[in-house]
């Protein structure tokens, strides 16, 4: 094929040359007889596919369709990606990439991957023949279509009409397939438009020489360089071969093994090999029968466990770390100069994998486990059962997440760490889901939702949009909870050293660098590869910023990502990291088997799944968790003993310890870790570690809030009901918590009676009144506040109104800022006049009254109910699947605002009106809303301009409740 327009036909006979001027480019397929590998003449390829390219364009071409067709013996392609991205910014660079499309014919494609990223770098449509015929030619093979057409009158006719529609239909899931995926990719970057993300490049390479990307991937962020034109080639040429083999031979085409182990497929560090050594080591009667509060781990456990260490830390180079060796600060020491078992654990917590993904069993066991070591087991963003909170079972991490599920008083009160998940390395930008299948009666009570409903924590948190809103969450945290830590999880991305700083100028207490190895079974196959990069990049970049702008003794540092042994802790320790995470170690020391069937709820071994059946079969014990812990301790301390160091703290931000190696893999000894080592350049004066005090609030950050406690005290020790009165300024951010963290402690969740503590003020509040709102607790505002009332509210009451003194139309003008109600699991908002965006954004239990809002209103509610007398913002009600929300619709535009895809608008019913009647009245008794005084006194008029929306699954149960079936009375309760 050359230049032209041909007649190309795609696997439905799709004929292109209907398109004006299109030309197919097709020398990205090598003559094998010209390379030699050198890289000049490998770069020839490049640079002719560019020329044919323009000159194409500049000869009238509208569109350029770059195709790998036509590989055969003689002849093999460049790959789809390198061609595509070479050809857009040799376009680019001269000038002509707006005059054409660019189309890719590609046998390569086959994973939403592999799509995303030819149209990140500039593919404007792509035929993936080779996948569109793989999924027909899997219809026809199908057990399912060969019984149909034994059936038929012509069996086995591949032209039978219902043949035809069978693989029609494969074709069209595979195709709907990648644009889902696609989509869900553009979301987590929060991109709307196809346009706007094609050549987007947001990308990062790991390991592609930089030489390679100034040609291809021009600006696209590279930090260990390495691989070029010459290893792609060669690793082109070898697939080749196997392609093509000498007549002789047959073709061999071996399992490639990328999600699940195979044998003859690629390298995985969790291989059954490693998984049985773990297991031996942990599982056995050493690891069960000795005494639990003994620190000193047994010998033969010890020594299984070293066979582990050895598979693990002798492996083919998977990661960075395994490219270092680790150098001597001195002469060897004796072991009982090291720093003791117990000391080392201490810095260890299991990573955040929620009561949801994983069991409670499971969960549980972990928490269990670490308590008793004097680690921290991490709740995850699941919320925890309010019968753990007082006893062994309890995570001391509580993490508090974009989506806040099960985020209470008393659940943060139970902390001894609270950790703001921003993004998981493992799933960076997408935020936690939880698969429907999973959300059983269990995890909807916890969750504050209904069974069924799949539950994602949409990204980003809906209260951060700069570094200024996490320093906002990091100061509500330490006001609800002024004894806990407060961790901030980051992903190890290009950039994050910038992003750390911020977060250590905001008082946060640890900064968790999460890398691209983890999840816990909540997350389908595609996002498991080819997103997040690996902790000790993020590690590196974050310790080296920290440093030289001398905010490293403010913070601790946390690796998190696929650590297994004590070299993998040591590594971390010198690149900069105080403390420890593991996340599948953990599961697989307590019986994971790696069966990686966790977001199908199948897991064997009653880990990552909900079903009884399967959870009665779990096999783990806390003292399971616990060996394997002390064994990996025991490890890191006989390792300081031989680098001549006495604790972990004198190997932490000691990068000059680590030296990179030559492995004999030509892949992995190509990159140049240079940039990871940086961190070995003392800066004079600065500090490398942390400073050992934790990085508190100014003093005068604190005023109201102890003011608060101290005129509550008789209150809270239960010696009757008071009421006070304050005035108040935008200084004064989250009034409240502080009271509500301590009535979570003392009284958990049910907290005080109604009315117990009823304080008024007059003035403007500043960020997040009445966060973390507890039962008992009646805030009355004369006023206006800023963002955030009532996020995360529980119980309680708070009222805003401008009071009577105002010359203005309360419903007319804005007395609260965005993100009301955001997280909230009760209580009531009665709020006289209008509200910005994100209103009740994952309101799961709070009543509210307000007489307007912006756009986003009830985004992912699943609980409550709200009543909006005014006008809407857009979108409202995406992503609702629980509570119901009376709108006034006075200007009859709802129907162009809200968001159809779960949710579905309709009258009031007679139900609806006498629940909508009563909170109205309430808000005119509460607020004095001339608004709601004057609907109600025109009720007859405004009662046809109300709509109710619920969403369209809740409908029928509502209806079913109204009829006394035990399936209506269940959703009613649930609701």
């Amino acid at each position: 094929m050359a230049k032209g327009i041909p007649a190309l036909v795609d696997p439905k006979g799709r004929d292109y040359s209907r398109y004006r001027g299109a030309t197919v480019v097709t020398p990205n397929r090598k003559d094998l007889e010209t390379v030699t590998g050198e890289t000049a003449r490998d770069l020839s390829a490049v640079a002719r596919l560019g020329a044919d390219a323009e000159a194409a364009v500049r000869g009238g071409a509208a569109i350029l369709i770059v195709s790998d067709k036509g590989v055969d013996a003689g002849h093999a392609p460049i790959p789809s990606l390198l061609a595509v991205a070479a050809v857009h910014h040799h376009l680019i660079r001269t000038g002509l990439r707006s005059r054409h499309s660019l189309l890719v014919e590609t046998g390569e494609l086959r994973e939403v991957h592999h799509l995303a990223c030819l149209v990140g770098y500039g593919a404007e449509a792509i035929n993936p023949y080779l996948a569109l015929a793989s999924s027909r030619q899997i219809a026809l093979d199908r057990d399912a279509l060969k019984e149909r057409q034994r059936a038929s009158a012509a069996p086995g006719d591949p032209r039978d009409p219902r043949t035809l529609t069978l693989v029609d239909e494969a074709e069209q899931h595979f195709i709907h397939a990648l644009e889902k995926g696609l989509l869900k990719t553009m979301s987590k970057m929060g991109i709307a438009s196809l346009d706007s993300y094609c050549g987007a490049q947001i990308f990062e390479a790991v390991g592609l020489d930089q030489a390679l990307v100034d040609q291809c991937f021009v600006g696209t962020p590279t930090r260990i360089g390495g691989i070029s034109f010459a290893k792609l080639e060669a690793d082109v040429l070898a697939r080749h071969a196997r392609a093509f083999p000498a007549e002789e031979q047959e073709i061999d085409l071996p399992h490639p093994g990328f999600y699940k182990f195979k044998r003859d497929g690629e390298n995985h560090t969790f291989s059954p090999p490693v998984v049985n050594a773990l297991h031996k080591a942990a599982h056995g009667p050493h690891a069960l029968n000795g005494d639990s509060s003994s620190a000193t781990p047994s010998a033969e456990g010890y020594r299984a466990y070293r066979d582990y260490a050895n598979l693990v830390n002798g492996r083919t180079p998977s990661e960075p770390r395994d490219l270092l060796d680790l150098i001597p600060a001195g002469a060897p020491i004796p072991l009982d100069q090291v720093e003791p078992i117990e000391a080392i654990v201490a810095r260890f917590s299991t990573a955040a994998m929620s009561h949801g993904s994983t069991s409670s069993e499971s969960h549980e066991t972990l928490a269990i486990a670490m308590n008793r070591l004097g680690g921290m087991s991490n709740s995850g963003e699941g919320g925890e059962d309010a019968d753990r909170l007082k006893d062994e079972r309890n995570s001391r991490i509580k993490q508090v997440a974009s989506g806040r599920f099960g985020v209470t008083p008393a659940y943060l009160a139970s902390a001894a760490e609270l950790q703001i998940k921003m993004a998981q390395g493992a799933k960076p930008g997408e935020g936690g889901q939880l698969p429907g299948h999973k959300v059983n009666e269990e995890i909807a009570r916890i969750r504050h939702t209904v069974p069924g409903v799949a539950l994602i924590s949409p990204p980003p948190h809906h209260d951060i949009y700069s570094i200024e809103d996490l320093a906002q969450l990091i100061y509500d945290l330490k006001q609800v909870n002024p004894s806990a830590r407060v961790s901030v999880k980051l992903v190890a991305t290009s950039g994050v050293g910038t992003i750390a700083a911020g977060v250590a100028k905001g008082y946060a207490d640890v900064i968790l660098i999460s890398g691209y190895n983890g999840g816990t079974g909540a997350a389908p196959l595609s996002s498991i590869k080819n997103v997040g990069i690996p902790w000790e990049l993020g590690l590196a970049e974050t310790q080296q910023t920290l440093v030289l702008n001398g905010l490293r003794a403010r913070v601790r540092l946390r690796a998190d990502g696929g650590l297994k042994t004590g070299r993998d802790v040591l590594v971390a320790a010198m690149l900069g990291a105080d403390e420890f995470s593991f996340g599948t170690a953990a599961l697989v020391a307590e019986g994971c088997i790696m069966a990686r069937a966790c977001h199908n709820n199948t897991c064997p071994v009653g880990i990552a799944t909900q079903r009884g059946d399967l959870r009665a079969k779990f096999p783990g014990k806390p003292e399971m968790v616990m060996s394997f812990f002390r064994y990996l301790a025991q490890e890191v301390r006989e390792t300081l003993a031989s680098l001549g160091l006495r604790s972990i703290d004198e190997a932490v931000g000691r990068a000059d310890l680590l030296r990179q190696k030559q492995t004999g893999f030509v892949g992995a000894d190509l990159l140049d870790l240079t940039p990871v080592l940086g961190a070995a350049r003392m800066i004079v004066g600065n500090a490398i570690r942390h400073g050992g005090r934790p990085n508190q609030l100014r003093a005068e950050e604190n005023s109201m809030h102890e003011r608060m406690i101290h005129d509550t005290k008789a209150a809270l020790s239960a010696r009757g009901p008071v009421q006070l009165s304050y005035r108040i300024r935008n200084g004064d951010r989250s009034v409240g918590a502080r009271l509500s963290g301590s009535i979570g402690q003392i009284y958990g969740d049910k907290g005080l009676p109604a009315g117990t503590i009823k304080i008024q003020f007059q003035g403007s509040a500043g960020q997040s009144f009445g966060v973390f709102n507890a039962p008992g607790v009646e805030l009355s505002l004369i006023g206006e506040a800023n963002d955030y009332v009532g996020k995360g509210m529980a119980g309680g009451l708070i009222t805003i109104a401008p009071g009577q003194s105002a010359r203005f139309a309360w419903h007319e003008n804005v007395i609260a800022g965005n993100t009301l109600l955001y997280g909230a699991t009760g209580g009531e908002l009665y709020a006289a006049g209008q509200v910005g965006e994100r209103f009740a954004v994952r309101n799961s239990g709070a009543t509210a009254v307000v007489e307007g809002i912006g756009d986003h209103g009830c985004e992912y509610m699943t609980g409550g109910t709200v009543v909006i007398l005014g006008a809407t913002g857009r979108n409202f009600g995406a992503g609702m699947t629980g509570g119901v929300a009376y709108i006034l619709d006075e200007a009859g535009s709802l129907e162009q605002r809200y968001n159809p895809q779960l949710i579905e608008l309709r009258p009031l019913s007679a139900r609806d009106e006498a629940r909508a009647q009563q909170l109205i009245r309430r808000h005119a008794e509460l607020t004095g809303s001339p608004r709601a005084n004057e609907i109600l006194a025109r009720w007859d008029t405004y009662r046809s301009l109300f709509r109710t929306a619920t969403p369209r699954d809740a409908v029928a149960k509502i209806e079913a409740a109204a009829e006394g079936t035990e399936e209506g009375k269940t959703a009613k309760h649930a609701a």
